[in-house]
């Protein structure tokens, strides 16, 4: 092999490795953005304390679904597919559940508190199964449980007659009945699988 072919040749390696080492760190870097944090420990830094209304009115907290498997959803009702979606999976799961659903309160807790007043999250809600919650509060409560949740939400600008979008994970969150995160499900898995995931996930980590 001459000195001018080696030459390239290790040039060539040498050039994609950086390429690999890019496409390592930006695929990072999207994963980081769609995927809850785990902290370092192995742990994940998901949950935590949360403070906010019911759509009869009455005040609830974390605390209040205690001895139930709570299962969380994150989005909004003026959301255009992610999260009718989301609910319907989620209706269907619980169904597929039969008498096992009645271990596990589904939550929907929206990001979006200026238009989703209890009104609008108590009929919105009438599309899917009656078991769903829905909670909403103050901009700074909803602020709160959703960093709780390493939830994305960023909203669009908002036009000229109040109508916007809001980008947002869609995950539902699965906690055990003593408040503490097991585990995420994509919520686009279809509902019978999603009913699967949760038998489980729920008698994996039922002592």
């Amino acid at each position: 092999m001459t000195r001018s072919i080696r030459f390239f040749l290790i040039l060539g390696i040498g050039l994609l490795a950086i390429d690999g080492a890019i496409f390592l760190f930006w695929w990072g870097q999207d994963r980081a953005h769609i995927a809850p944090t785990v902290a370092s420990s192995g742990a994940a830094a998901i949950g935590g304390p949360f403070r906010l209304s019911a759509t009869d009115g009455k005040t609830v907290t974390d605390a209040s679904f205690r001895g139930k498997w709570m299962l969380i959803y994150f989005g909004y009702t003026s959301c255009p597919d992610a999260c009718p979606t989301a609910l319907t999976n989620i209706s269907i799961a619980i169904q597929t559940l039969r008498r096992e659903a009645a271990a596990i309160q589904p939550l929907f807790i929206t990001v979006d508190p200026k238009r989703d007043t209890r009104a609008v999250l108590m009929e919105y809600l009438k599309s899917f199964d009656p078991r769903i919650a829905g909670l909403t509060g103050s901009e700074e409560q909803i602020r709160a449980a959703a960093k709780a949740y390493r939830v994305y939400v960023r909203p669009e600008p908002a036009k000229g007659d109040n109508s916007y979008l809001i980008d947002h994970s869609s995950y539902v969150y699965l906690m055990d009945p003593g408040g503490v995160f097991v585990d995420i499900i994509d919520a686009a898995t279809p509902g019978p699988e999603m009913a699967e995931k949760l038998r489980k996930l729920t008698h994996a980590h039922t002592t």
